[in-house]
């Protein structure tokens, strides 16, 4: 094995704590015997135990060791894999190196663990490669990266050559891409030691569409033609969505993302303090194949608070305009975004201090920046109880509409009011009291 993994020329650029390369290693030390039988043991296990870990997380089933190997070659980030995603299998010099690397992986696909295993007397290998995954919820895993891991992996694992393995590998960067952007919906960043910033898969995002949410119809409607102008290259607008608490801004954004996700949009969810990074978001995502909402929930500032200016500075384009496919996504429950106390009124009314009012000012007109503002207001009582209903019938609910109403009517009362959201909750108490 480590004289397949030392061919590999564009996909060679791989940890050395990899589960491939410790396996590579360990079959080296075997060959040359610097390591004891127990050493061996004990560092095959630790491998094995790693992809054991990694296969509930993906879905992996039936060969890991097959599905191992496709989930390197999708999340490999290199040139090569890059161009692919973009243009697709294109003629170039470099398609010989990559068929030389795809030739290793064939060998890799089919090696033979067996010597390996007699020599140390264990049988993992064997029982990796059909294995029989436990059953379990969605939210436990990613199922989005787990079927398209699974069904590229069968195909490889039947390809004839490495032609035949080149068209399956450059025909998957070219319809979902490479890397975890290629694989993922949604994103968080988190920022390392050294100051970079690093993307981390969201896998539990809820599953919610458009249909799901009640009412709203105009608003909707406004978000998913500035949305479907965006994903089609076409001029769109940064979005602000404003409104009551609980009117379903934050479900609308997370369900955009959701019906367009097959048309290259991801989302990454920045949170306030982040703002700072945002430059070093936009360098990493600028010249991907995909169209990148950055989504800010709950957007809003304190008087004290400087972190707008940050903010202003993307979406007004600053030295560097801001690159096509980016658009930046808030909700707010504040139509203005700053909290504004009568005493910066006075100040400004009786003109004590012209800075002061210049940098109210200034945060006031970050709104602007927003070229479209929905508004999400409560609903009225009648609104209210349609979405009750409606989400009762969806439910399998079978009370009537009339005890509904009386029972809707006295949970908001002690609930938070008239929402979508208490609307939500109150069928979840129903659903909880049926046996």
């Amino acid at each position: 094995m480590d004289k397949i993994v030392s061919r590999l020329l564009i996909y060679s650029d791989m940890e050395q704590d990899t589960i491939l390369m410790q396996l590579a290693d360990i079959v080296r030390r075997m060959n040359d015997g610097t390591q004891t039988k127990e050493e061996l043991v004990g560092r095959v296990f630790v491998q094995i135990k790693h992809l054991l870990q990694v296969a509930p997380d993906y879905g992996f089933d039936k060969n890991l060791w097959h599905n191992y190997l496709t989930f390197l070659l999708i999340t490999s980030e290199n040139p090569f894999s890059i161009t692919s995603e973009k243009v697709g299998a294109s003629e170039g010099s470099v398609n010989y190196f990559a068929k030389g690397d795809f030739r290793a992986f064939m060998d890799l696909f089919r090696y033979d663990f067996s010597r390996l295993e007699e020599y140390l007397g264990i049988d993992c290998f064997t029982r990796i490669s059909n294995y029989k995954a436990i059953g379990k919820k969605e939210l436990m895993y990613n199922k989005n990266v787990s079927e398209k891991v699974r069904a590229l992996s069968e195909q490889l694992e039947k390809a004839a050559d490495e032609n035949e393995f080149f068209d399956y590998v450059t025909g998957f960067y070219k319809a979902y891409g490479v890397g975890m952007f290629g694989l993922n919906k949604a994103f968080r960043i988190r920022e390392k030691r050294d100051g970079e910033v690093e993307f981390i898969a969201i896998n539990n995002m809820d599953a919610v569409m458009l249909d799901d949410l009640i009412g709203y119809e105009i608003q909707k409607k406004k978000l998913i033609d500035n949305t479907t102008a965006f994903v089609e290259g076409r001029k769109a607008n940064n979005v602000l969505l404003f409104g009551d608490s609980g009117t379903g801004k934050s479900t609308s954004v997370k369900a955009i993302v959701n019906e367009f996700y097959d048309r290259g949009l991801r989302m990454i969810e920045i949170y306030k303090h982040q703002f700072k990074d945002l430059s070093a978001v936009i360098a990493q995502i600028k010249n991907r194949n995909y169209r990148f909402i950055i989504y800010m929930d709950d957007l809003s500032f304190e008087e004290f608070e400087v972190e707008y200016k940050f903010l202003k500075a993307v979406i007004e384009g600053g030295v560097e305009t801001r690159p096509d496919n980016i658009l930046i996504y808030a909700t707010s429950n504040r139509r203005h975004l700053i909290k504004e106390n009568w005493s910066d009124r006075d100040d400004m009314e009786h003109d004590n201090g012209m800075h002061r009012s210049d940098t109210m000012e200034e945060k006031l007109s970050l709104v602007n920046r927003f070229g479209v503002t929905i508004n999400y207001s409560k609903p009225t009582q009648k609104e209210y109880f349609h979405i009750v209903i409606s989400l009762a019938r969806r439910a399998g609910v079978t009370m009537s509409d009339d005890e509904l109403k009386l029972e809707a009517n006295r949970w908001e009362l002690s609930h938070g009011g008239i929402s979508g959201r208490t609307a939500q909750q109150f069928v979840n108490y129903l659903l909880g009291m049926q046996k």
